[in-house]
């Protein structure tokens, strides 16, 4: 796995580089600017980049912008990004452009190294990986639909796992019930957000937040 890590950030990046290649993984570059990031893209043609956010000059959105930049240059680059914060605004505005071979966490999730290393595999494989946190806000943001207030409470523990990326499987070790019960919850689910099921996880998450972003706005 050939990775790209833009942060300026000093030591965060330097620290995420040695927590890499202490793994086995291959930093082939760091950058602590989008352009020298969109470069190293260029030139290394990496599988993932790791992307701060808010980037140098401003420190808004350039790493957004630089992400998607990236991904247009390299399709099918995978791109774990990462913020302070929850930015809801940034997270589904990313999600919107499809979910597949993307990631969105807070940086506090790097100090978790197992789960750290869980997201960034699980995008460079091709899922999604999203802070349990920004989820947590979505659905806690888009509560006045009335799709939403549908749900039973174990529907919406369903929801949110599915919104982080895990598929059938993890749901069940999760929440400690069989792979029919998830099953189940997630037919459901579909139904009362009046979503079609799929069975292809990337889709499957695409929707679930599409639907949310689309409450959000309406709240």
């Amino acid at each position: 796995m050939r990775i790209v890590i833009a942060e300026d950030d000093a030591l965060l990046r330097e620290g995420m580089a040695l927590l890499l290649r202490a793994e086995s993984l291959d930093v082939v570059a760091t950058a602590e600017d989008p352009d020298a990031f969109l470069a190293a893209v260029d030139e290394e043609k990496p599988d993932v980049a790791i992307v701060d956010v808010r980037m140098p000059p401003t420190h808004t959105d350039e790493g957004i912008t630089a992400a998607v930049e990236a991904r247009r240059r390299r399709p099918g680059l995978a791109v774990l990004v990462l913020s302070a914060y929850v930015e809801q605004a940034f997270a589904t505005d990313l999600l919107a452009q499809g979910s597949a071979r993307l990631g969105y966490l807070l940086k506090e999730r790097v100090g978790r190294v197992e789960e750290f290393l869980d997201a960034l595999h699980r995008v460079a494989d091709g899922g999604t990986a999203i802070d349990p946190e920004v989820v947590a806000q979505l659905l806690t943001r888009s509560r006045p639909d009335a799709r939403l207030r549908r749900l039973s409470p174990r529907e919406r523990d369903v929801l949110a796992l599915m919104a982080e990326g895990l598929g059938n499987t993890a749901i069940a070790e999760r929440l400690v019930v069989t792979d029919g019960a998830v099953h189940k919850h997630i037919r459901n689910i579909f139904a009362k957000l009046d979503l079609a099921p799929t069975d292809r996880a990337d889709r499957r998450v695409a929707a679930v937040l599409h639907y949310l972003e689309d409450a959000r706005r309406r709240a």
